[in-house]
């Protein structure tokens, strides 16, 4: 969970960004309300098996894109920076998850991910959209932000 320090009295708070979304964050010392924006995911969140349904399929908003990977897999590695600088540039638009598919064989049956790498968006519990293979940074964020609001 990101931490938040406090305008106010300077106390690091954590922050659920799911929570965020919804709820105005305060302070746990003070009181005074958290800049909502600095409560932002700004990394890629690691899903399960055991985590995808409430993390991805559960997820209300924006799109989520999944980035099905193997640590083995060389262009995988090569767009792991990408899904890291999305994920910070997100600001609230969409979220950016990432699936161990070696880790987490029932997620990838699921979704008969093949080959990797292999991203998945989802919106509402729907997968509408997947790109297979590395992509260019402009490529990947162009069908992810086709599919936000």
């Amino acid at each position: 969970m990101p931490v938040v320090v406090c305008s106010n009295c300077g106390i690091k708070n954590r922050v659920d960004p799911r929570q965020a979304a919804s709820h105005v964050a305060t302070c746990g010392k003070c009181g005074t309300a958290l800049d909502g924006k600095a409560a932002a995911e700004t990394k890629p969140l690691i899903v399960t098996d055991a985590t995808f349904q409430r993390e991805v399929l559960e997820s209300v908003g924006g799109p989520v894109l999944l980035d099905c990977w193997a640590p083995w897999c060389g262009p995988c590695r090569m767009i792991g920076p990408i899904m890291e600088q999305l994920a910070a540039e997100s600001d609230g638009r969409y979220r950016v998850a990432k699936l161990n598919v070696d880790e987490n064989p029932r997620t990838a049956s699921q979704f008969q991910i093949q080959s990797i790498p292999t991203m998945l968006i989802f919106r509402d519990g729907k997968l509408i959209d997947r790109l297979v293979g590395a992509q260019p940074k402009p490529a990947i964020a162009a069908r992810l932000l086709s599919h936000t609001s």
